[in-house]
């Protein structure tokens, strides 16, 4: 760190109808620093750095941007006072170029026509600025951009202005762990060049690879700031929630059964290939590999998604034709998107139509749709799910995304599956979310639920997990087992094909 201040919030709030989401916070970040912001959903992350970016122009309290008072009562004068945010839903408009996208607003003209040779020597040189120059064409559509390329275009976007403060909001959610170490490797030449950066983050371990200092919020308050040097995992979360880590990975008695899922050779061309496995009553298989590897896709296949070129799937013992998700819903095999917004809900509608989507058939009589059969299904999901707020009649896109999690596995539960495929499920949720949801699947399991849990969080996988099976570009490599025993470091080195971890084939 270079040692002045180059943010400096004090005693800041933001009151909104009811609440008071930002109460008397006091907040400073270093040139040259990355500096960690943690809380739970709700605990006013985003409102205090929506202040910062100039969202609210009615915050009290004061702030000052390397030594200077400056009143951020709009986006633009945040801009102008050095102010960046990437924030995590990409604002990207895919028909358009890169180009476009990056200088939105801001295209040169030579006369009435664009100046293209000029937009694409303004994006060059932005994209240099993240070692994108060379791999990115400017004037190529944003829908042809990788998800890891998009989040750089983005950082670009914002570095292009030559900012004081960079605010960076889950910037890894949607990276493999190969592009998070490339991510890592950026935000320290940042650092080296002085910028301010503020890292929002559910994840624990990244908090502690690359961070300075850490930040906690609780309820709209300030809880802490210290040196991540001086702080453990423990403390972080019971700062947040004022629960151990210890408590988070308990695992509830159960028994495993009978066989409930047989795949043999099931083949989607181009991603997935001659996968055979099992799964039985009451098991949690784990699903782990690199970006790549083909997880999502079997997912897809054995939720009836995607189409199934080849193989045998047997279900309770009966061979089955997998054509849709419609289908396989009546057969009791559930599938839960990684991406919720997209895929998952409908952001426009209520929670409660969202949860009910997927059970039109058991609330319809005739042609008549009766919602009242499902009241107490859903009343007892909210209460299981904890979901916040209670009003079922909420939209979507007005809860916080943890809650948002929340509707999408309740909406999957009200299914009552015998087998559930899981992927990504506490993706972009808080600490306190991912414990809840984690225990509702160690329950599910314990009641016969058969569960395929696909993720890309080590501790998660390796914690939850009865088995794991690797892919590696779209085929099976090994698998790993508990009574073996397995860690985070077996399951990396698994995953990154290392097959000696593998139990060796009798």
């Amino acid at each position: 760190m270079s040692g002045n201040i180059m943010l400096d919030m004090k005693g800041v709030s933001k009151q909104f109808p009811g609440t008071l989401a930002v109460d008397d916070v006091d907040f400073q970040v270093m040139a040259g620093e990355v500096h960690a912001l943690m809380g739970e959903n709700g605990a006013g992350k985003s409102t205090l750095m929506k202040m910062l970016a100039g969202s609210f122009s009615d915050y009290t309290g004061e702030v000052r941007i390397d030594g200077e008072e400056v009143s951020l009562h709009s986006p633009q004068t945040a801009k102008e006072a050095g102010v960046a945010m990437i924030y995590q839903e990409l604002s990207v408009a895919a028909p358009r170029t890169v180009a476009e996208n990056m200088f939105a607003g801001r295209i040169p003209l030579k006369g009435k026509f664009v100046d293209k040779q000029k937009l694409r020597e303004m994006t060059v040189d932005a994209l240099k600025l993240v070692k994108l120059d060379d791999k990115i064409d400017p004037m190529v559509p944003m829908k042809n951009v990788s998800q890891h390329e998009s989040q750089l275009i983005e950082i670009a976007k914002a570095l292009k202005d030559d900012p004081k403060i960079l605010v960076m909001d889950e910037p890894t959610s949607a990276l493999s762990s190969e592009e998070v170490q490339t991510m890592f490797g950026l935000i320290r030449e940042f650092k080296e060049k002085g910028i301010a950066i503020v890292y929002i983050s559910h994840h624990l371990q990244e908090v502690f690879e690359i961070a300075d200092r850490v930040t906690v919020l609780r309820d709209g308050k300030r809880i802490n700031t210290c040196a991540v040097k001086d702080v453990t995992k423990e403390q972080l979360v019971e700062m947040m929630v004022g629960e151990k880590l210890s408590d988070f990975y308990k695992r509830a008695d159960k028994q495993i059964g009978d066989v409930v899922l047989d795949v043999r050779g099931i083949t989607h061309y181009g991603f997935v290939h001659d996968i055979s496995f099992q799964l039985r009553k009451g098991e949690i298989l784990g699903v782990m590999g690199l970006a790549g590897a083909g997880r999502s896709e079997l997912g897809r296949v054995l939720g009836g998604i995607d189409h199934m070129d080849a193989g045998t799937y047997i279900l309770n013992g009966a061979e089955i034709k997998p054509k849709d998700m419609s289908q396989m819903v009546k057969l009791g095999v559930a599938y839960l998107t990684e991406n919720r917004k997209t895929e998952g809900l409908s952001l426009r509608l209520t929670a409660k139509d969202n949860v009910f989507a997927a059970i039109i058939p058991k609330l319809t009589q005739g042609l008549v749709f009766l919602p009242g059969r499902g009241k107490e299904t859903l009343d007892t999901l909210y209460e299981e799910l904890n979901i916040i707020p209670r009003d079922k009649n909420v939209t979507m896109s007005n809860l916080s995304g943890g809650n948002q999690q929340k509707v999408l596995l309740a909406k999957w539960m009200a299914t009552k599956p015998h087998v559930l495929i899981l992927d990504e499920p506490t993706r972009g949720v808080d600490v306190g979310a991912k414990k809840l949801i984690h225990e509702t699947i160690e329950q599910l399991a314990s009641e016969g639920v058969s569960v395929l849990l696909i993720s890309s969080d080590l501790p998660e996988i390796v914690s939850l997990s009865d088995r794991i099976i690797v892919l590696q570009q779209g085929h099976l490599i090994g698998e790993l087992n508990k009574e073996d025993g397995f860690d985070e470091n077996k399951a990396l080195l698994a995953a990154n094909g290392e097959r000696s971890v593998f139990r060796a084939k009798h």
